[in-house]
């Protein structure tokens, strides 16, 4: 896909933005909304999608609401930290399939990093299960 594609209001996300797809979250306000990843690298990789926008990547982002958005993002990556106390975090964002994006709706990758575990790669592996998600999303949610 080019970086500059019309955007599909049928994606992943914008279906979990209205309710049509379920999520696991762990933060939402009316800027975004911060959700488990299905299919994490890590344990507690999070996602964070703007609200109320048909961006399908960070270039495509109105100025004007970039500020607001990118304070949750920074509000959910401190909170992944306080709740579970990784060695490092990666926060990434991708635009463009060759880039590796796969979801066309921007969004942000929260994943911490311990020293001691593997991490998986992006956009492979098995699907989580909500139970195995779910105590970590609650971790997070108590660090918000």
């Amino acid at each position: 896909m080019t970086l500059h594609a019309a955007y599909d209001p049928d994606n992943i996300f914008a279906k979990i933005l209205r309710g049509d797809m379920p999520s696991l979250k762990v933060f939402e306000d009316d800027v975004a909304l911060a959700f488990m990843d299905v299919f994490p690298q890590s344990d507690g990789h999070t996602l964070v999608i703007p609200k109320g926008i048909e961006a399908r990547n960070f270039l495509d982002m109105p100025a004007d609401r970039l500020g607001s958005y990118m304070l949750r993002v920074q509000r959910v990556a401190k909170a992944v930290e306080w709740g579970l106390k990784p060695d490092g975090l990666r926060v990434m964002q991708f635009n463009g399939t060759p880039a590796g994006q796969t979801v066309f709706h921007l969004h942000f990758h929260i994943i911490p990093i311990w020293e001691s575990r593997e991490m998986g790669r992006h956009g492979t592996g098995t699907m989580a299960r909500p139970d195995e998600l779910a105590p970590i999303a609650a971790k997070i949610r108590a660090a918000i």
